[in-house]
């Protein structure tokens, strides 16, 4: 079997050697990529092709990794990548990460595409719970990442259930708090909607200043022994190398700075460093490979690389690059005012429509109110002329019989002379023609009184339908003035090192200079804004009673043991850097 996988693994290398070129799959936290590359190309030729395919210039943050017997293992720069223990099969998995951090994120990153990888990278060792952070961290971290996708919190946009799907807090925090998903998205929500006004960019760089206060935030840690064989960790950061309880990563036992390190080397599995002060003793550890060893060199040179460039006057390249990066996020926040300013007119333009909308819908009901009374003023003139006329006819027919009645009296009079009965007849027919004549002409007399009234009621309601009709036209003569909308598209962010012995040295004038400088800036490192302890505090606040203790994780007692005690990684590394390094190494030696 061993020999087939052998006589396997020779015939893809001679393979590769006849066809001059082999495939590679890069797969960064920003997408994944494949290349064709020649066969006699270095591991600086790959890097520089990915680099340049992401348009990344701040590239001695960045490696190539891959996977050799459980081992993490980066590719040289100076060796032809076949040359290399990569893997066999095709195309060849590499991954692009940050192999080294910075001290401060803010200061340091300049491109926003390094600022972006180094985002995702740590959001995602964060979800990993490859970095220990706390649940009030988790919280705000959460709310940062979600402003970096979805941008401005909007009401109406971001509706409950927005981050149903989103993977957001670590299990761990999860699991240590009796709240249902909707709880915890409304505390994310509430903290999200706070960030409101920034841009993409400055939520990430939000994110990371706060996830650079976490203990273990770009700390490689492996496993070693001392001289009594005792079990440590050892931990390889930006600020140099500490010594861990295997049971506690978050707080070392003793810390030895960069600035204090003269010489690393390693034999077999043996690793020697030796102190800046003579008058301490070498200390040694053993690691569980010689691999490892390879490892923890590598990441010393480089973190001692870039500690020193820290503190140096930055390169011609860096002030290059922090120039553009000024003029761009000038223009950027040129472009957001710009926005800014455009949506705001478009805001209350739209506020004027509506004003005026709702204007016409007044006016509107007014005319519509001022018709109906039109119409029944209409109709009720209408309604009196008819009257009126009926009134006039009954004077006219009460007339008539008044004339009727009187011609009849006098031909009764005229004939009550015939004889004395029916004179007598005749006289109170005519008493009652007499009365009922002076009735008819009382009748007459108030129908006519009536008619009279009539016409005066007739003239006032066609008055009242002139005035309607005048404030009707008064009403439909306004003009309505809607303002355009805006167009859409303008809506409104030195060390030698030796191959041969496997150790280098870094020196003397270096080194004092470096340690002189170190003494002057170290100040303690600045508190958290009040804002975000507030924020912190508060959060902790709301949730702690829900908090399930018994689910507490090892590293979430020593967390809360040392917020108790109001101990911080920069604090501790403080603290311990301020003992002399020979009671440090005597420290170790004896753990």
């Amino acid at each position: 079997m061993a020999s087939a996988l052998a006589a396997r693994m020779g015939l893809n290398s001679l393979m590769r050697k006849q066809a001059r070129t082999f495939r590679v799959r890069i797969c960064s936290m920003e997408s994944d990529m494949e290349f064709s590359c020649e066969i006699k190309w270095k591991g600086k030729d790959l890097f520089d092709l990915v680099c340049r395919t992401l348009g990344l210039r701040e590239t001695w943050f960045f490696g190539l990794s891959y996977s050799v017997k459980d081992t993490v293992a980066w590719l040289k720069m100076d060796k032809k990548v076949l040359d290399q223990e990569v893997p066999k099969e095709e195309p060849i998995v590499f991954h692009f990460l940050a192999k080294f951090y910075p001290e401060n994120a803010e200061e340091e990153l300049v491109q926003d595409i390094t600022q972006h990888l180094f985002f995702l990278q740590v959001k995602k060792k964060i979800l990993e719970e490859e970095i220990h952070c706390p649940p009030e961290a988790s919280v705000l971290l959460a709310s940062y990442a979600v402003h970096a996708k979805y941008g401005d919190y909007d009401p109406e946009v971001h509706k409950p259930g927005f981050l149903a799907e989103e993977e957001l807090l670590p299990k761990r925090v999860i699991n240590l708090y009796q709240m249902t998903p909707e709880m915890w998205e409304e505390r994310i929500t509430a903290c999200y909607a706070e960030h409101r006004g920034r841009t993409r960019d400055q939520a990430e760089m939000e994110y990371l200043k706060i996830a650079q206060d976490l203990d273990m935030y770009g700390v490689n840690y492996f496993l070693i022994k001392n001289k009594k064989g005792t079990d440590l960790l050892l931990g390889v950061d930006a600020l140099g190398l500490h010594i861990y309880d295997p049971n506690n990563k978050l707080t070392p036992k003793c810390s030895f700075p960069w600035n204090e390190i003269r010489n690393i080397s390693y034999s077999d599995k043996e690793f020697t460093i030796k102190p800046l002060d003579k008058k301490a003793n070498v200390f040694k550890f053993n690691s569980s490979r010689q691999r490892v060893n390879k490892l923890i060199l590598q990441l010393c040179i480089g973190n001692h690389d870039l500690f020193m460039r820290r503190r140096r006057v930055d390169s011609l390249e860096v002030q290059q690059m922090k120039a553009q990066a000024r003029e761009e996020r000038a223009r950027k926040q040129v472009e957001r005012q710009r926005l800014q300013r455009e949506k705001q007119l478009r805001e209350e333009a739209e506020r004027a429509r509506d004003e005026l909308e709702r204007r016409l819908v007044q006016l509107q009901d007014e005319a519509h109110m001022a018709n109906e009374a039109l119409l029944r003023s209409e109709q009720t003139a209408d309604l009196l002329a008819e009257k009126a006329q009926i009134a006039e006819e009954e004077a006219k027919l009460l007339a008539q019989k008044a004339a009727e009645a009187e011609t009849e009296m006098q031909r009764i009079k005229v004939t009550a002379m015939r004889g004395q009965e029916e004179r007598r007849l005749m006289e109170q027919k005519m008493l009652e023609a007499e009365m009922l004549a002076l009735t008819m002409a009382e009748e007459s007399e108030r129908r006519a009184k009536e008619a009279e009234q009539l016409k005066q009621d007739l003239q006032e309601a066609r008055d009242s339908e002139r005035r309607a009709k005048n404030k009707l036209l008064e009403i439909t003569s306004k003009a309505v003035y809607v303002p355009p909308s805006l167009p859409a598209d303008n809506l409104p962010g030195e060390l030698s090192f030796s191959r041969e012995n496997l150790s280098f040295d870094f020196k003397d004038t270096d080194m004092k200079r470096l340690s002189m400088e170190i003494e002057k800036e170290k100040v303690e490192y600045m508190e958290k804004s009040k804002h975000l302890q507030e924020q912190l505090n508060e959060l902790k606040t709301e949730i702690e009673s829900l908090k399930m203790k018994e689910r507490e994780t090892p590293l979430d007692i020593i967390h809360n043991q040392n917020t108790e005690q109001g101990t911080s990684k920069h604090s501790n590394f403080k603290k311990l850097t301020l003992q002399s390094t020979k009671s440090r190494v005597a420290f170790f030696e004896e753990l």
